[in-house]
């Protein structure tokens, strides 16, 4: 509760099963069970907490002092209980990468927003030794900003989603119209480091899933629930790709049947599981869904996080978290060789993050039907790893950098030279209007790269993370 006392609010602290409550205030030496500190001003906030090594958790109420109204519920976008209120919607994972930009995007657009996080993102930086490229602030202080400029509130759920319990008083407490669900482990590299980081990995995304599944279910059977997955579930196969789903003709007979999956990560391995365990409860139960199989996503700024340097976003360039084009960005702003893994013919869907809190928002708007499993593939250009890299040089020459190009042995398993054909149609017919990978973007995110440039940490820049070696030893990082 340390980072909740560094703001003033009054706190009062309600138990989910008074046995266990009182159980754990025997141990606390006289901890009341309400109290209020008294400093400076801070935004409403609703922040759960689960207890520590506990299958019990415990709520804990932050009010702001003074009060502050929230925003009309009344626009566009309506629930779909009372067409009076403004859509409700949960985004799990909302202080990462993708979830803070669509937090502020949906929030800016009139959506309710609530955000569920366990912040242990943060965490892999501290275990891992890394740091985003940009400063970012915490997430008190990211919503304490986006109150300040845009007089809007953002509801903030801190606990994991694997404690069932937790996740329950977050739903019946904010009562979602809708479930945005970034919130998995979403590195490859990350989750080939160790056994127990593949462990995690797939305990993590698989059963965090299914607690939401389940949470819809018996609290908020309407909700509509949008799932991040990736195109890295299809892998790269001698055919089309197709959006989910296949019509195929053998033996004479015809049926069109779930794209078949080729996972090649323990991480994308999980994906696959979750996108087999809700088509299965939106044919056993009803479940609305939509699964948005994203591409590569590149750049930092969106019109919400350019607003103040408080909600900028992260920016990762290191070989666990970093992605292609980022990471090329970074390397020819710090005058580093462009790394690319093997003969560079991997060819891979990408997408401007801008794009993504589109897609997000058009997903949103147009829901699945009850019953109805959906999947988008979410990308708008295709570019093999040579073409990024080529595109990069160019950009950075112009801005006088000098760029070079190295190729390094691969880490991971896969195809460096392939077919690859995907279809990305549907969000383009709901509305989907993208940024291509223009020459003003790409010297954007270069001087972008090179504003930040001395907070590289070139130790960080090449691949550590085998495929072929991953053990069962833990991983450690050197001091």
């Amino acid at each position: 509760m340390a980072h909740l006392l560094s703001t003033s609010c009054s706190l009062n602290i309600a138990s989910c099963r008074k046995p266990s409550f009182q159980q754990l205030n025997q141990g606390l030496i006289g901890l009341p069970t309400s109290f209020t500190v008294e400093t400076s001003k801070s935004p409403v906030w609703r922040v759960i907490l689960p207890a520590q090594r506990s299958q019990r958790c415990h709520t804990v109420y932050a009010t702001a002092t003074p009060f502050t109204p929230t925003q009309s519920r009344s626009g566009l976008h309506q629930s779909s209980n009372d067409p009076s209120k403004a859509k409700r919607v949960m985004i799990i994972g909302g202080d990462g990468y993708c979830g803070w930009a669509t937090a502020l995007h949906l929030s800016n657009k009139g959506y309710e927003v609530a955000i569920v996080d366990s912040l242990i993102r943060r965490l892999f930086d501290h275990q891992l030794g890394l740091d985003s490229l940009t400063p970012i602030a915490s997430i008190h202080d990211r919503l304490r900003c986006w109150k300040s400029v845009t007089g809007k509130n953002i509801e903030l759920y801190i606990g994991d989603i694997c404690d069932f319990e937790f996740l329950s008083e977050s739903f019946k407490s904010f009562e979602p119209d809708a479930v945005v669900h970034f919130g998995e482990q979403r590195s490859a590299p990350y989750s080939m480091i160790d056994r127990s980081r593949a462990v995690f990995t797939q305990h993590n995304n698989v059963i965090g899933t299914l607690n939401v599944l389940f949470a819809m279910k018996e609290f908020r059977q309407e909700c509509h629930l949008v799932k991040l997955g990736t195109m890295g579930e299809y892998g790269t196969p001698n055919i089309d790709i197709e959006e989910g789903y296949i019509t195929i003709t053998h033996n004479g007979r015809t049926d069109t049947l779930p794209y078949p999956k080729q996972a090649s990560s323990f991480y994308h391995l999980s994906k696959v599981h979750d996108s087999h365990n809700i088509a299965f409860t939106c044919k056993a139960w009803g479940i609305r869904a939509t699964d948005l199989n994203q591409g590569v996503v590149y750049g930092v700024r969106t019109d919400e996080t350019a607003m103040h340097e408080e909600l900028c976003n992260r920016l990762d360039y290191d070989g666990v978290f970093g992605t292609a084009l980022n990471r090329f960005c970074v390397q020819a702003a710090v005058g580093h060789p462009l790394t690319v893994y093997g003969k560079g013919g991997q060819t891979r869907g990408y997408l401007d993050i801008r794009d993504t809190v589109q897609c997000v928002e058009l997903a949103i708007a147009n829901p699945a039907q009850p019953g109805e499993f959906r999947v988008f593939n979410q990308f708008t250009e295709q570019f093999s790893v040579n073409q990024l890299a080529a595109l990069v040089t160019k950009a950075g020459e112009k801005l006088g950098l000098d760029v070079k190009t190295i190729s390094v042995p691969n880490p991971r398993v896969e195809a460096e030279e392939h077919y690859y054909n995907a279809k990305h149609t549907k969000l383009i017919e709901l509305g989907l209007q993208p940024h291509v990978l223009s020459d003003s973007l790409l010297d954007s995110l270069l001087n972008f790269a090179i504003q930040f440039k001395d907070r590289v940490d070139s130790k960080q820049i090449m691949p550590s993370v085998s495929w072929r070696k991953i053990g069962t030893k833990p991983k450690t990082v050197a001091a």
